[in-house]
């Protein structure tokens, strides 16, 4: 089986999930690469529901491995609920799920700031969920961002708070009114998340070639859709990362693909096809 990227090509809520539960069994890879909690998807085992929103489909299938791409950006307290959710109702977890250090970290302030100015919009606003993934993409961009392996390190983090956190409470008092922060709450709190998480943190990027060169398949899945796309979507209703394959490349640290694109459909959603993936010859 090739390694194919599975995206939606409309705004979302293609069934992208499902077909990724359907074709994982003949893959030994699932890779969300992009978003945050702000996407996920719906998956029905049996009578069983699960919405995972950070978490790659995969996770349920007993021997696949997941990973959570350096593209994803993370909010722990959300990740860690989803992970022990599915522990609780029998999912393995370990040696099966993996957390990109490179990952940018939702903090406190991004909701936060992802409210006040959807608030203070008007007839501007862009409808978010609210969730911060827009103003942790922002951080990125500037490169201010949190990232997961920061998390490792107590000075080091608390270092980028006191830098963040006087810029961010400055935005919400005099720009919002809103409520402000501090570094020690912040601190704290996220320490406590590092020490559920270290286990899982670690070079991803590294993991995916080393698997991919000793013969490995991996599906890589992603979220929302093609007209949401940063570059690509019907601006500026989109979401603020690249969700169309080309996007994966840089957002999983990969660069061997291929494709298949869902649609939105009222019918149930078919089993793939030969026909329903584009397969991209390897560069000389």
């Amino acid at each position: 089986m090739p390694n194919i990227v599975i995206v939606g090509a409309q705004w979302g809520d293609e069934g992208k999930g499902k077909v990724v539960d359907v074709i994982t069994p003949h893959f030994d890879v699932v890779v969300r690469y992009q978003g945050g909690n702000n996407a996920g998807h719906t998956v029905v085992v049996g009578r069983e529901k699960f919405v995972l929103q950070t978490i790659p489909s995969g996770i349920l299938h007993p021997g696949c491995r997941n990973i959570i791409g350096c593209g994803v950006v993370v909010n722990p307290a959300s990740l860690i609920d989803e992970m022990e959710s599915l522990v609780q109702r029998g999912v393995s977890l370990d040696g099966n799920l993996y957390i990109s250090k490179n990952a940018h970290v939702i903090m406190p302030y991004h909701p936060a700031l992802d409210r006040a100015s959807e608030s203070k919009a008007g007839k501007h606003r862009i409808g978010t969920t609210g969730k911060g993934v827009g103003p942790a993409y922002a951080d990125k961009t500037a490169r201010v961002g949190i990232r997961m392996a920061d998390l490792l390190d107590e000075r080091l983090l608390r270092e980028k708070l006191e830098y963040n956190v006087a810029q961010k409470n400055r935005l919400l008092r005099e720009i919002y009114d809103a409520e402000s922060f501090t570094v020690d709450n912040i601190l704290s709190a996220y320490l406590r998340y590092a020490g559920w998480l270290a286990p899982y943190i670690t070079d991803t990027a590294l993991l995916i070639h080393r698997w991919m060169e000793a013969g490995s398949s991996v599906l890589f899945e992603g979220a929302q859709g093609t007209m949401l796309d940063l570059d690509h979507g019907t601006y500026p209703f989109i979401t603020s990362s690249s969700t169309t394959p080309g996007g994966r490349a840089v957002a999983a640290g990969s660069t061997r693909w291929g494709c298949a694109m869902p649609r939105a459909s009222t019918a149930s959603t078919p089993s793939p096809s030969p026909s329903s993936t584009c397969s991209i010859p390897a560069r000389p």
